[in-house]
């Protein structure tokens, strides 16, 4: 409570500052440089395609351009990890989701496109997001409930990878990016490309991506409790990984059509004792349709259907495969846009998904490809999750109207979720009717200025390992067990934003608060072998889902000066939240720790300069099950770009330091925060050009 008031505080102080700050930048730019003209940025995953600065349901952050590559790690955690109220889950280098507001897994989704990824990411930590930022355009983060749109499996946030694989729009000729890079501390070769053309009134698109990792060096011990760990590099922390994706669309003036095929193949280390590793397969297809003006009085109608064929396998560390899971799932979503109607605008939709998943051992997953529903006669193992349909369908609208300076946004959610697993596993069904809505409003009290008042309610239905687990997990070296008469969450989010858009000089600050009604979460038990039974040097550890009122609260601020323009440019940010099960119970796990960090950037004709500072504060607020306090740590980056013509082509030269000071850095969202840290000092070369 100390830290985020003293955050708030912080951030009023700032703001107070600035004020008086943009006067004199503002007088100052009048003589020196022209008004700073801001790039075009829209959040697709809203319905409005709005700016980030007028989002009301969700703050957005919208990360594209040269800052997404100087932040481009990975994977989409650490690509994301230095963004307010963002962190990651840093299972090794091969996975690290995001978590938002101290919220992971089922309740961050992540979508391409605008879609589910629908992969198995949610499950476990370990497990990497089947969707690649290396070829996106931009990346979009929605901090807040975003389940009015997206969701049960929103209810903490939305991070959404656009790559444009179905285009939109027609190019002249054919244009495009192309990029290659080198670290040193993984001997990390990446090649990413993305490519745009057109025949008559087809667009088309490829795109692609190919990462190759050693295991990376750490600065001293893998375990700080133990002198006799590995130093140098960390061992099993390898990863490698591929994507391809094609796309072709009919476009004309009353909207377009389209379709695209893409894939990923991937194989990554675990960086524990077991030194397990594992390989992942996703075949994607997608239809994307829009319809301009299909009705009197609407101005679109959309539609769009993914389907997903996913498979991942955790191997022992002699390549004998342990356990496969497997996803195979299908989306739809239809959005009707109208016109304004007693000045509101707004959307309402229908959204579907099917999908059929399992966590068997990996001699018995072949019953994952039985579309029968009868029982099967032969013996399946032992399941981590048996196979299980899925079926959700909801129904959505959202509202928006502008009152003189007030914008008003109203929406609900219907939803109905069942999951039904296979006769032969004797688990019951679950059937599950959730409902959210939401009432914000930002009030632009005087020219650049907004405060925005947002109440929400949002509903989450048990996912299916949280219901029916019931095995070991070799990679987490867990052994899951779920409860199949959980509960659905009910979260309740109230935040209050002040923020200033315009100037040169321009800050944010959020303050929310999270009161949730049976959240799920992980408790740790005995040690037991891998049948269940409790063994003192048994090689897993009991995890049961189990559930609890909890409350999260916290505040994020952030302060920029000249952020896109020419010349000095200075930003600073900070972010606290803490989550607790109340009525005594004790801290959430895996909780972000308090940040505060700041960016000096220099640009002047093709030279481009940037200087990082990130300090987290000790993790000292633990579950009653942790053990490890997180120590501090401060992590410096650098970054240094020149860009020259070479022909008709920019071809931009970059390096960038990551990590500076060498420093021991342990997330306290990891799993593995007491054996894995994250890379030593690692520079990382490349030229990238732009056709």
């Amino acid at each position: 409570m100390i830290a985020q008031r003293t955050l708030l505080a912080s951030a009023v102080l700032s703001a107070l500052a600035t004020m008086s700050a943009s006067a004199l930048a503002q007088s100052a730019s009048q003589t020196q440089q022209p008004q700073q003209t801001l790039p075009s940025v829209t959040v697709t995953a809203t319905p409005f395609n709005d700016t980030p600065d007028n989002q009301i349901l969700a703050p957005a952050k919208v990360l594209s351009g040269d800052e997404l590559r100087n932040k481009l790690g990975g994977s989409l955690g650490d690509t994301l990890s230095l963004e307010p109220g963002v962190s990651a889950s840093a299972f090794g280098a091969g996975a690290s989701r995001p978590i938002i507001r101290g919220m992971e897994g089922p309740r961050v989704k992540i979508l391409q496109n605008g879609m589910s990824v629908l992969d198995a990411s949610t499950f476990s930590n370990d497990h990497a997001v089947a969707g690649e930022a290396a070829t996106a355009r931009q990346v979009e983060i929605l901090r807040g409930p975003a389940s009015l749109l997206y969701g049960s499996g929103a209810i903490g946030g939305v991070v959404n990878i656009v790559n444009d694989r179905i285009p939109t729009v027609l190019v002249d000729k054919p244009s495009g990016e192309a990029e290659v890079r080198y670290g040193t501390a993984d001997r990390g070769k990446q090649v990413s490309t993305s490519v745009d053309a057109a025949s008559g009134n087809i667009g088309l698109h490829l795109d692609g991506n190919f990462r190759d990792a050693d295991d990376y060096k750490i600065p001293g011990r893998a375990d700080l409790g133990d002198p006799d760990s590995a130093s140098g590099r960390l061992p099993n922390s390898f990863a490698r990984a591929s994507s391809l994706g094609f796309g072709a669309a009919y476009i004309q003036d009353w909207g377009h059509i389209g379709a695209s095929v893409g894939g990923n193949d991937d194989k990554y280390g675990i960086p524990t004792e077991e030194r397990s590793f594992i390989t992942l397969k996703q075949t994607r297809f997608d239809l994307d349709g829009l319809l301009r003006n299909p009705f009197a009085n609407f101005e679109s109608l959309r539609f769009k259907v993914g389907h997903t064929d996913y498979e991942h396998t955790e191997h022992h560390e002699d390549g004998e495969p342990a356990v496969t899971f497997k996803n195979r799932a299908l989306e739809s979503r239809l959005e009707l846009t109208h016109r304004e109607l007693a000045g509101w605008r707004g959307t309402f939709g229908l959204q579907t998904e099917n999908s059929r998943f399992s966590a068997l051992p990996a001699e018995h997953d072949d019953d994952h490809d039985d579309d029968d529903d009868d029982d099967h006669d032969h013996d399946h193992g032992h399941a981590t999750v048996p196979l299980t349909k899925t079926e959700s369908i909801a129904a959505f609208i959202l509202e928006e109207r502008d009152f003189g300076p007030l914008r008003l946004s109203a929406g609900g959610r219907v939803e109905s979720v069942k999951h039904k697993p296979e006769a032969e596993s004797a688990l019951p069904s679950r059937d599950f009717t959730l409902g959210s809505y939401s009432l914000g409003g930002l009030w632009s009290f005087t020219p650049g200025y907004a405060l925005g008042l947002t109440g929400s309610v949002a509903q989450r239905a048990p996912s299916v390992e949280e219901l029916y687990s019931d095995g070991p997990h070799e990679a987490t070296a867990t052994y899951d067990i779920g409860d199949a008469n959980l509960r659905k969450e009910t979260s309740r989010n109230l935040e209050i934003s002040l923020q200033k858009t315009e100037g040169l000089v321009r800050w944010k600050a959020n303050l929310f608060h999270n009161q949730v009604k049976n959240y799920v979460y992980g408790r740790m038990g005995d040690t037991v072998d891998d049948h269940g039974h409790v063994e003192p040097d048994g090689e897993f550890t009991e995890r049961f889902w189990s559930q609890g009122d909890a409350r999260i609260r916290g505040a994020e601020a952030e302060v920029s000066y000249n952020l896109y323009g020419d010349g000095l440019s200075l930003r600073g940010f900070a972010d606290t939240s803490r989550g607790k099960l109340t009525n005594g119970g004790g801290n959430l796990p895996l909780q972000p720790t308090t940040r505060v960090g700041g960016e000096v950037g220099y640009k002047q004709g093709d030279w481009r300069s940037g200087f990082s500072v990130l300090h987290a504060k000790k993790q000292t607020r633990l579950a009653g099950f942790e053990d490890f306090a997180v120590p501090s740590y401060t992590r410096v980056d650098a970054n240094l770009s020149y860009t020259q013509r070479i022909g008709a082509y920019p071809v931009t030269w970059f390096a960038i330091i990551k990590n500076l000071l060498d420093d021991d850095i342990r997330l306290s969202t990891s799993v593995l925060r007491e054996v894995a840290p994250l890379t030593e000092r690692n520079l990382i070369v490349g030229v990238r050009t732009r056709f």
